[in-house]
């Protein structure tokens, strides 16, 4: 072998070498999401969340459905990377307060947990993966499953109100849109069949659903379960600042369970995306399915969650870990 080609050889096993250690220390430091990622930083933590979620919710029952509810609007929203609990600024909205994030409240109680957090471990923990957490331990506080999920999110620095429509389906979309949307972050028919499950518990403002009573009662709904609503939502045009809603699920409205499915094959209902789940030929099969399973309903429900919850988060060096989770680092060191 002549000269030139062995210095061209050395070469390349060199670079080869550089190369191989640049992507074990590339790999080293963004280990991506893991499960119990804190073990050696904070090991109390998903404990601290756990027993904060406990505590607040033996206080104010309906913290655990804005956990719930904070899942799908954070993760389904571009990544999963707490950007929904960012208060606007003079230059951006809050995701907060878009149209889709109406009725969304609670916030105050993460900004507790995330105090008892970094009271153990500071500026160890993202609101990202509090937000995350702190939904699935909701989720377990409503008679619902437990749900392992992996840690190691980041915090995003900037709000996505602006594409927020882009993402989040509306109630009164049809059932294609809804399908496309979920199909884009990876939720397949039954998936989605589940996470609207989630309409088992909490309640529904009159604002979402008047359109269904006035001018004329929508004739899918049940006759039976109309006065109910009507008595609920008494005004044609009900102011959005008054507490005015209808219970997702009379029967069982703390408890998440399989009882939202035989609600809408009875035409019980309250949005539009209900009435649709339960007629549509590409989620009915499934609506049935889970109606009469709730091991079914629970089996699908984790594994979507587990998906929403996974979706292009911030790892290893991007984001940061937010030392209030409604304010970016640079906005509250100025503060």
């Amino acid at each position: 072998m002549g000269t030139k080609a062995v210095f061209l050889l050395l070469a390349l096993l060199s670079f080869s070498a550089v190369s191989l250690r640049s992507a074990l220390a590339e790999n080293e430091e963004d280990p991506g999401l893991v499960m119990n990622f804190y073990k050696d930083t904070c090991p109390q933590a998903e404990d601290i969340i756990r027993e904060q979620v406990k505590l607040l919710y033996k206080r104010h029952k309906n913290t655990a459905f804005s956990w719930l509810r904070n899942i799908f609007h954070d993760c389904a929203v571009q990544s999963c990377d707490a950007s929904l609990l960012l208060d606007s600024t003079r230059k951006t909205l809050s995701e907060k307060e878009m149209d889709r994030s109406f009725g969304m409240r609670n916030f105050r109680y993460i900004e507790n947990i995330k105090e008892a957090v970094e009271r153990e471990c500071p500026g160890v923990v993202s609101c990202a993966d509090i937000l995350v957490l702190s939904g699935r331990d909701g989720v377990v506080a409503l008679g619902g499953p437990y749900i392992p999920l992996k840690t190691g999110r980041r915090d995003g620095r900037k709000s996505r109100a602006e594409i927020l429509e882009q993402y989040l389906p509306d109630h009164n979309d049809s059932m294609s849109v809804v399908l496309e949307r979920f199909a884009a972050i990876g939720i397949d028919a039954p998936g989605l069949v589940a996470l609207l499950g989630s309409h088992s518990v909490g309640r529904t403002h009159c604002v979402k659903l008047v359109h269904r009573l006035y001018p004329e009662v929508d004739p899918a709904l049940n006759p039976d379960h109309v006065p109910h609503m009507l008595h609920k939502c008494p005004d044609a045009i009900p102011d959005p600042k008054a507490v005015q809603y209808v219970r997702n699920d009379r029967g069982t409205p703390m408890v998440l369970d399989n009882n939202y499915y035989r609600n809408i094959l009875d035409n019980k209902g309250l949005m539009m995306v209900d009435h649709q789940l339960a007629t549509d030929k590409r989620t009915r099969p499934y609506v049935k399915k889970m109606a009469k399973s709730q091991d079914y309903f629970f089996k699908e429900f984790s594994r979507a969650i587990t998906l929403l919850s996974e979706n292009n988060p911030l790892t290893g060096t991007k984001g940061e870990i937010r030392k209030v989770c409604n304010l970016a680092n640079k906005l509250h060191d100025k503060s």
